[in-house]
């Protein structure tokens, strides 16, 4: 008996491999491959022919260059699950199966990756809505510098003393950002302090001549000069003088230092707190 089951065994694995190796097989096999191929290589043409026009597309927009890599990668990614997708359907494996298995993969690496994703997402809003671009100098929350990079996880500022900061995307698109490089000009804004006894029109007529002698402070709008506050040792003035983005800290430095040696010149002192301390003899 036991011997029969083995003979019926061998007979059956026999004809399996028979079958396997037939001529119809194995050219039911050299079809797919056949398929498989001319799909792939159709699809690598086409691939080729849409990331052209992509291309073309883009460079006639204004939108940022980081996004042709963005643009350019999805399209890759996308290409490349549907020749995949076609190729195993050649193969016999239903559509279905393979985007319910595509499907819960997405999920569990969307589940896995979530910070990521999120950064990902802010860098796209940044890249659409363009807040700042490279070079701009901008605030976020604490942090100060100019953007040195900016890519779809992370952006790239360079501080004043040359520090590199790190800023993950999903961080920059929900804090609040102060571009200082968006505008073409900008106001500089200076406080100085004068004694009580000195006449505020003759210092307002001094900061007035020190704002005239730079020709990198613009006369539209004109300089805006005033008293701001009655200190208590000095009467504050305000000096808001407008110039060029790139020409900020020249002014801002110019004007911190002339008004300082003008009013030194003119007699006017800027007081500074003082305390008198009165000792009585019992």
């Amino acid at each position: 008996m036991e011997d029969k089951i083995a003979e019926s065994q061998e007979a059956l694995t026999k004809g399996s491999w028979k079958d396997f190796f037939s001529v119809d097989k194995m050219m039911d096999w050299g079809m797919n491959l056949a398929a498989i191929l001319i799909i792939i290589l159709i699809g690598l043409i086409l691939l080729k022919i849409i990331l052209r026009i992509t291309d073309r597309g883009l460079k006639k927009s204004t939108a940022d260059p980081i996004l042709y890599t963005f643009v350019r990668n999805v399209i890759k990614v996308a290409a490349a699950i549907v020749l995949i997708t076609m190729c195993l359907g050649v193969l016999g494996i239903q559509v279905h199966t393979i985007v319910a298995v595509i499907g819960a993969a997405g999920a569990a690496i969307a589940l896995a990756l979530k910070d990521s994703l999120t950064n990902i997402a802010g860098g796209v809003m940044i890249i659409l809505t363009k807040p700042f671009s490279k070079d701009d100098l901008i605030d976020i929350g604490d942090v100060s510098g100019k953007v040195h990079h900016i890519d779809l996880f992370l952006t790239t500022l360079k501080t004043y003393d040359n520090k590199t900061i790190t800023i993950p995307n999903g961080i920059v698109n929900t804090s609040v950002l102060v571009n200082h490089s968006q505008e073409e000009k900008r106001r500089v804004d200076c406080t100085f302090g004068i004694g009580y006894d000195d006449d505020i029109e003759h210092a307002k007529e001094i900061m007035r001549k020190v704002c005239d002698d730079n020709p990198l402070i613009l006369t539209d709008p004109q300089p805006l000069i005033g008293v701001a506050n009655h200190g208590e040792s000095s009467v504050d003035m305000d000096l808001k003088a407008w110039c060029l983005t790139e020409h900020y800290w020249d002014v801002k430095y110019y004007l911190e230092e002339q008004v300082k040696v003008a009013f030194d010149e003119n007699g006017i002192e800027i007081p500074f707190p003082q305390m008198d301390v009165h000792i009585h003899h019992q």
